[in-house]
């Protein structure tokens, strides 16, 4: 059986099962690892349903966020269900623009492709894309001639990057975008969907009237609100991402990917380097598919960053 670590990041529990060890530093993921700070202190109503006043509330300050109109959004319980319900609402052939999130290749069964060139039909990809950080120009997926489904699951690092603000009924474009990825809370589960009115009303329609629990509405929209901590959470980023480079430049590692969240090193040592950062318990992320790959999310602190470095010195 393939180790859970090879399909997706945060596998402490079984990294630490296989490996041993008790303080783990996980840098298997691209989640920001300096959550929003506001989120200990709202405690929902957990004695009432939640309001339908509450949903299009948090609707509302995202799409503020997004740049595009609150009748283009809808809440998700996390992307993953709008991934998967895509197929339903979209029916026919597609294709996924490789390499990507596994769960895009299981929509639709979709096939796989290696670049993007316009060819006609259905297409699924990820701006920025997981795992190597590969960006499209904006301007690029505006020309696209049929549907194009962005998966923008990092796009909060630099919003330039989104063609949300172009959502409109006659376009045949649906976004998905994540909450927990920058804003570091991935256990909100918490995601949107933006796209044409009747696409929407589609989603709605099979979410039902309670699609997100009381926590996530509140969480959700006092983070969108906090218009400073996401300018300076964007800049810190960026700064974190330039001192993880460093280092790993320092072991002889180059580090690729436009995505502050995390980088993909490509080299022959990759599986021996996922292996000797396991056993010094710090847990990065290795590809079956790919095995000259090995991609880090941000250590989150100085401290951290200093154990990552003085763990890359002893193979």
């Amino acid at each position: 059986m393939t180790p859970s670590w090879h399909w997706h990041g945060g596998g402490i529990e079984a990294a630490r099962a296989h490996f041993g060890g008790g303080d783990w530093l996980d840098l298997s993921t691209g989640i920001n690892p300096h959550a929003w700070p506001g989120a200990d202190g709202i405690v929902p109503d957990w004695r009432r349903l939640p309001e339908a006043s509450e949903l299009a509330a948090l609707e509302a300050v995202a799409a503020r966020h997004f740049g595009t109109r609150p009748e283009h959004v809808c809440a998700l319980p996390g992307t993953e269900i709008g991934l998967r319900l895509i197929d339903t609402i979209l029916p026919g052939p597609a294709r996924y623009l490789a390499p990507t999130y596994r769960t895009h290749a299981a929509i639709f069964d979709g096939t796989a492709t290696e670049a993007f060139d316009g060819a006609r039909g259905t297409l699924i990809l990820a701006n920025p894309n997981n795992p190597d950080g590969r960006l499209i120009a904006a301007s690029a997926l505006q020309a696209y001639p049929d549907w194009l489904i962005v998966d923008e699951a990092f796009a909060d690092c630099d919003p330039d990057q989104s063609i949300a603000y172009s959502i409109c009924d006659d376009r045949k474009r649906i976004i998905f975008r994540s909450f927990g990825k920058f804003f570091g809370l991935a256990g909100v589960r918490l995601g949107f969907v933006i796209a044409p009115k009747p696409i929407i009303a589609q989603f709605r329609a099979r979410l039902g009237t309670w699609p997100v629990s009381a926590a996530g509405l509140a969480i959700g929209a006092a983070a969108y609100r906090d218009a400073a901590w996401i300018d300076t959470m964007r800049q810190k980023l960026v700064l974190d991402r330039r001192a993880l480079d460093a280092v790993l430049a320092r072991h002889g590692l180059v580090a690729k990917g436009a995505c502050p969240l995390f980088c993909l090193v490509e080299t022959p040592r990759a599986t021996a380097l996922f292996e000797q950062l396991a056993r010094q318990a710090i847990l990065t992320r290795p590809f079956d598919y790919a095995p000259h790959w090995i991609r880090f999310g941000l250590p989150g602190s100085k401290r951290a960053l200093d154990r990552l470095d003085e763990a890359l010195k002893h193979g």
